[in-house]
């Protein structure tokens, strides 16, 4: 339906998105929902980010509403980097990685200059945008920090950066409670992410994000109030600001979207028909999918594990792998695999990139193995589907325990440090034995697994009702929306008197 024509009436909404795809897909999903509800939605980005998700906002304009993107040219030239190398995910060393993360802070007054002069009535921005609280201040309107996460880790990270529970342990592998939590949650200092292990310059700088989330009108989380409502209102009380559950944006934002399952993909699915045939000789629930996101990159060791520990369990399975996994021997060794359970007939590789919400809505698949990252946690959870967790680095071991030991709908398959995925080392981490044993968990037909999938199900049926008109998340967007509405009005009220 085409919106009606700009008025005064209608709200101006700027978004800033960090550019890494965990944090920038769900922005502009949330930014897309907003535009689907009337507001004009300024996405404001660098030209290669923005050819990531531009077919999606060229499809909402031509279905008549109000979206665009305004482009800031990213410096790439001047920090050092190749042409197009403007998205953390493009970092294939750590000195490209710095130099891309230079890049992104450079960007601070470009931005800055255009909301001034855009003037728009509200900021989403990032958390990693800590500024933009003083950019909403200087024109007198909100700014709402969307955080891309799970209120869980944003609690478990308050109160363990407030209380230090981790400090004066006698190892980095000995447990301590999480303070603060309703629940009893146990973790090592090891789990933690390395700037709360070792204080240091980036300390520094993330206690300014989470400070700028308290001085901000509000925050936007992609969450629902059935995932974890304790966790909302803890979250609330301690925080003290106004909270707006909207999520899962991306299923809610690609509702209605039939080319949902090629988002930020620009080349033809070659292989479509191929894993699709392959999925539908296969029973309901058998197959286990396994992807560890877009920024991760496993040593060959930790490759060849994974390798032997998904053939071994027995279990069918298919893998996203990407080429940059593994040298050159790794290759060979992936090849002659993929020719092995080609003939087995018991797994298939996907290369670089899969339509991951078409494959975890197909029937025949049972699970998935998931590195946490908050989400594939909520794609899988729409599915209705129990996972492998298998945590890397950031807030991905806060999910882990949300999933494990709040939700009881995870495996753990024994990943025990938290570490930037530039840093993983050759030693392989998690052995096949342990992979073998954590699918046997989720995948047999025990009573612990019909329990797990009993709870995915009950997960994603609340997931799919909540974006629905009357669902929490479909109210609370509503209720921002007017409140938005109101306050700029009021503006208005004062400028003319």
């Amino acid at each position: 339906m085409a919106m009606e024509a700009q008025s005064h009436n209608q709200l101006n909404v700027i978004f800033i998105p960090y550019p890494t795809p965990g944090h920038m897909n769900p922005m502009v999903d949330t930014a897309r929902l907003f535009a689907k509800h009337g507001v004009s939605a300024t996405i404001i980005t660098t030209h290669a980010n923005a050819l990531t998700f531009q077919k999606a906002i060229n499809s909402d304009l031509n279905c008549g509403y109000p979206i665009k993107t305004q482009l800031v040219p990213f410096p790439a030239a001047q920090v050092g980097l190749p042409e197009g190398a403007e998205n953390i995910k493009d970092g294939t060393s750590l000195e490209m990685l710095q130099k891309i993360t230079h890049g992104i802070s450079m960007l601070k007054d470009q931005i800055e200059f255009l909301i001034l002069d855009l003037k728009p009535d509200c900021l989403v921005t990032d958390m990693f945008y800590p500024w933009t609280v003083e950019s909403a201040a200087k024109l007198g309107i909100p700014r709402l920090y969307f955080y891309s996460s799970s209120y869980f880790s944003s609690c478990a990270t308050h109160f363990i950066r407030q209380q230090n529970p981790h400090e004066g342990l006698d190892s980095d592998t000995q447990k301590f409670t999480i303070p603060g939590l309703p629940q009893k949650i146990e973790m090592t200092p090891l789990e933690l992410e390395e700037w709360i292990r070792a204080k240091s310059f980036v300390s520094g700088f993330f206690d300014r994000l989470y400070e700028s989330e308290s001085k901000s009108y509000g925050a936007l989380y992609n969450s629902f109030q059935e995932l974890e409502s304790d966790y909302e209102q803890l979250h609330k009380s301690t925080i003290g600001i106004k909270l707006w559950s909207v999520g899962p944006v991306s299923a809610w934002a690609n509702k209605d979207d039939e080319e949902k399952v090629n988002r930020g993909h620009r080349e033809g699915l070659a292989q479509e028909s191929e894993w699709l045939n392959w999925l539908n000789s296969k029973q309901n629930e058998s197959v286990l999918y396994v992807s560890f996101g877009s920024l991760t990159r496993l040593p060959h060791a930790q490759i060849v594990e994974i390798a032997h520990g998904l053939e071994n369990s027995g279990h069918n399975f298919i893998w996203v792998i990407r080429k940059k996994d593994g040298d050159e021997d790794g290759h060979n060794f992936l090849r002659e695999f993929e020719q092995r359970i080609k003939e087995s007939n018991k797994g298939f590789i996907i290369w670089n990139w899969a339509p991951q919400l078409l494959i975890l809505d197909h029937p025949a698949v049972g699970g998935i193995v998931t590195h946490c990252g908050w989400n594939s946690i909520l794609e899988s959870l729409n599915a209705g589907l129990p996972m492998i967790t298998w945590p890397m680095f950031a807030e991905q071991f806060y999910n882990e325990k949300l999933l494990v030991d709040v939700l009881k709908m995870g495996v753990p398959v024994g990943a025990n440090e938290n570490k930037l995925w530039m840093r993983l080392g050759d030693e392989a981490m998690i052995r096949r034995e342990e992979i073998v044993k954590a699918v046997a968990i989720l995948m047999d037909s025990s009573q612990e697994s019909k329990e797990m999938r009993r709870r995915a199900r009950m997960l994603g049926d609340a997931a799919k009702r909540t974006i629905e008109k009357g669902g929490s998340s479909y109210n609370n967007l509503m209720q921002l929306l007017d409140e938005l509405k109101s306050l700029k009005r009021s503006r208005a009220l004062e400028k003319t008197n």
